[in-house]
């Protein structure tokens, strides 16, 4: 059986996932149990090219597309970096920065 990892909540993500609505909220904490658990989330793609093992985790619903972004390689905790609606196919430039910006917090807090 797989140990339970916590998870970290970097910046505004767990403020933002509780801005979703209550059908994705719901969907993200299931996703988000599964990886706390070694799983994957059912719906879900690696986001490397802002930082070495980011993933997505993607969630639709009546209301539109969401993800969460995170990142699950550290053996203490499960880092969720960014939570956030998603309006076009290509996940904004300004999103990407939050991410790789909160995944480089990690990285330096980490190295300490």
């Amino acid at each position: 059986m797989n140990q339970e990892k916590q998870i970290a909540w970097i910046g505004s993500s767990f403020d933002d996932l509780m801005q979703f609505p209550a059908n994705a909220r719901h969907e993200a904490g299931f996703q988000l149990d599964k990886v706390q658990h070694g799983k994957n989330p059912d719906n879900w793609k690696p986001f490397d090219d802002v930082g070495s093992g980011v993933r997505e985790i993607r969630i639709t619903d009546e209301s539109g597309a969401y993800r969460v972004m995170y990142v699950a390689k550290f053996e203490e905790a499960v880092y969720v970096l960014h939570a956030f609606q998603k309006k076009t196919q290509i996940t904004s430039q300004r999103d990407k920065e939050i991410v790789m910006t909160r995944y480089k917090a990690v990285i330096a807090k980490r190295s300490k």
